[in-house]
C-alpha cells in the first residue's frame, strides 16, 4: 500500500529535521514510539539506521515503512516521495 503524504507525517518529517540531528545522534537517542499521532507511531532504529514507523489505515490495518534521514527532511521540504508500506495481512 502506498502511505499518504499526510499533514501528519508531514509534522513528524518536520520535527525530524529541526532537531538537526546526525544518523549517529539518532542512534544515540533511538525510540521505538517517539513520535505518535492519530495515525502514525515510530522512531529511529539503530540497527536499521532509519526511521521506523506504524501506519494505521482508515480501515485499521497496520502497515510498517521506513524513512531515512534524507527522506524524512525531503518530506518536510515539500518533496512528494512514494512511501511503501506493508502489512502482516
Amino acid at each position: 500500500m502506498e502511505i499518504p503524504i499526510s499533514e501528519e507525517l508531514e509534522s513528524i518529517c518536520f520535527q525530524i529535521m529541526v532537531k538537526n540531528l546526525t544518523a549517529h545522534q539518532w542512534a544515540d537517542i533511538e525510540s521505538s514510539n517517539m513520535f505518535q499521532n492519530d495515525v502514525i507511531c515510530g522512531g529511529f532504529n539503530a540497527a536499521e539506521n532509519m526511521f521506523c514507523f506504524s501506519y494505521f489505515s482508515e480501515n485499521d490495518i497496520e502497515y510498517w515503512f521506513h524513512l531515512t534521514l534524507f527522506d524524512a527532511i525531503q518530506i518536510a521540504k515539500g518533496k512528494d516521495l512514494q512511501i511503501v508500506g506493508y502489512s502482516s495481512e
